[in-house]
């Protein structure tokens, strides 16, 4: 099968969506599948056997200069039509992978779009609260496009038929358990991520440091938690960093910037707990990686977070911003050893039920779908046919 795949984030950036694509592009190369993906920003010209398509672009700035906008050319257009796909899957359809649907209407060809990143509620925690709406209108409205799409956690599944999106599965969740397993764990990164204290609890985030995460949220139970000794490292970084640097300015806490490869899976080892206050998750698959390093999570009872973490059993969910609940939760964890233990156990075992090549297997079938229905579909109005872009 030829997926062209438009998507709104792509190597060097590195994140949850970034992770899902080019695993699943691993994936699809073992399969026996071919894609050309479209990129903003400057990707690398090629990923494994895969062509990548570099979109022209511009920051986002002020709000998130970090993300780049892929603008519409005439060249997506020309590689489109000498790729000749059989389907065409946009994630996160906002900007450029909005494009790619209509792109795909236009040409009359199989549509699938996946929703990967809550965009409505992050307007409002980046100040930008009356484009909530409209953007939220906007992106149903690209998915009811699509013959089929995604979500990445049930309780997304549940909240995009909540906002009208129609023909929504589940696109299944996985992590790569050969990567990150608890055998990663060194005194080195240990010794790194406490500040010199190895011998301290270590509480560890790993992802994007911006406001949307609600990673202020750790502060006070940090300091409630003084007399544990426990310690919390922040491994990655973002437009938050610097006012989150200046809030824990005092505290037992190290900022690593972004880690990746063996040092990455040594940090998530090396951790006692994992602390996940973020309620815009649709995954969150730094969860299941810490997971399946052996540390419990301590999460907010939100978003796709409860898709991840069983309660009681491989971490715990907490009542989103409740201050109390996190630093309790915590504070049993990195007092508790052998509580941690087992819990971490538990975590491994869940994570080794979760591969990529069964998710990706189950996309494929759902590229399928796609086709499937399109060919029972009613032909695109002649005044949405394209000549150009």
């Amino acid at each position: 099968m030829r997926v062209a795949l438009f998507t709104e984030v792509f190597l060097p950036k590195v994140d949850g969506v970034v992770t899902r694509i080019t695993r699943t592009l691993d994936q699809l190369t073992d399969l026996g599948h071919t894609a050309l993906v479209f990129a903003p920003g400057d990707p690398p010209e090629s990923y494994g056997p895969h062509r990548v398509v570099k979109v022209r672009s511009v920051s986002f700035r002020p709000w998130y200069p970090e993300i780049k906008v892929g603008l519409p050319t005439a060249r997506i257009a020309r590689e489109m039509m000498a790729f000749q796909p059989d389907v065409v899957h946009a994630v996160n359809p906002v900007w450029l992978a909005a494009y790619g649907v209509v792109s795909a209407r236009r040409r009359n060809l199989p549509l699938l779009a996946s929703f990967h990143t809550d965009v409505p509620s992050y307007t409002t925690r980046l100040g930008l609260s009356a484009l909530r709406a409209p953007s939220q209108a906007w992106i149903t409205g690209m998915h009811n496009l699509a013959e089929v799409n995604l979500c990445t956690s049930g309780q997304m599944v549940e909240r995009a038929r909540q906002v009208g999106i129609r023909e929504v599965d589940l696109w299944p969740k996985a992590v790569d358990t050969r990567v990150y397993h608890p055998g990663a764990r060194t005194q080195e990164m240990r010794r790194r991520l406490t500040g010199g204290k190895p011998d301290s609890p270590l509480i560890l985030y790993v992802g994007r440091l911006s406001r949307e995460k609600d990673l202020d949220q750790l502060l006070e139970p940090l300091r409630r938690l003084a007399g544990t000794g426990a310690r919390l490292a922040f491994v990655g970084s973002g437009p938050g960093r610097a006012e989150l640097e200046r809030m824990f300015a005092g505290t037992p806490t190290v900022f690593t910037g972004y880690l990746g490869g063996a040092n990455l899976a040594a940090a998530y080892a090396s951790a006692d707990v994992f602390a996940f206050p973020s309620t815009t998750e649709t995954l969150g698959l730094v969860a299941l990686e810490s997971m399946a390093s052996g540390v419990p999570v301590v999460g907010a009872d939100a978003g796709g977070i409860p898709f991840v973490v069983d309660e009681g059993r491989t971490g715990f969910l907490v009542p989103p911003g409740d201050a109390d609940a996190l630093t309790e939760r915590l504070r049993t964890l990195v007092t508790d050893p052998d509580l941690r233990r087992r819990m971490g156990r538990a975590a491994r075992d869940d994570a080794e039920t979760h591969s990529w090549r069964a998710a990706t297997e189950s996309l494929v079938r759902d590229y399928e779908l796609a086709v499937e229905r399109h060919q029972g579909r009613a032909p695109v109005p002649r005044l949405l046919r394209a000549r150009h872009p």
